[in-house]
């Protein structure tokens, strides 16, 4: 009999809508990096993860990092890890169905409980604890999570003196995903058995 893991479910689901926001990303870099250099250098290089050590032509460059024109490799900042959190979570809400299973809502309301436990930030984890002790997690559809998600982030905007959003417009800011054959949309499972056929 297979066995029951509530997170495997959220580990695939998770797997998915990142790989849908990385195609959609991959676009956007495509699109909005796309126009040519005035010095003919490329925008973006990826070229320092291309060259290997039995390769002579690979240059001394030990940073192995994205390079961006204009920028300099340097560890993200703990406001760009918000950013992108957020986006990663309304991304989730916007895919999250109408009508969940019972699956999808323990996964959720799993991942809440995972970030604010988990988060590479403890001021920010411990602070996210705080907020969802005041707000639990309300994943019956997909307007309740979304406009539970809407409301909680501007709870934390509140407590760092940022605007908040108009959760009226959360839709249409974070709509769902453009994937083909529905490819982002959430499958969720309730034992292994189902992930395997």
């Amino acid at each position: 009999m297979a066995e029951n893991n509530p997170l495997q479910s959220l580990f695939q689901n998770f797997e998915k809508v990142t790989n849908c926001v990385q195609t959609h990303f991959s676009n956007f870099i495509n699109h909005r990096l796309s126009p040519p250099s005035t010095d003919g250098k490329p925008l973006l290089s990826l070229a320092p993860f291309l060259k290997t050590q039995n390769n002579p032509s690979s240059t001394s460059d030990s940073t192995h990092q994205i390079l961006i024109k204009g920028t300099s490799p340097v560890p993200v900042t703990k406001e760009e890890l918000g950013r992108a959190t957020w986006t990663f979570l309304h991304t989730l809400a916007a895919q999250y169905p109408e009508n969940p299973t019972r699956q999808q809502k323990r996964d959720v309301k799993e991942l809440m409980t995972i970030l604010s436990r988990m988060y590479p930030c403890k001021e920010c984890a411990d602070h996210f604890k705080e907020v969802l002790r005041a707000n639990p997690v309300q994943a019956g559809s997909h307007d309740e999570f979304s406009q539970w998600l809407c409301h909680v982030h501007n709870v934390v905007n509140r407590s760092l003196g940022k605007l908040v959003f108009p959760c009226e417009r959360v839709d249409a800011r974070w709509g769902k995903l453009d994937c083909e054959q529905r490819a982002c949309d959430l499958q969720g499972t309730t034992n292994f058995g189902d992930i395997f056929k």
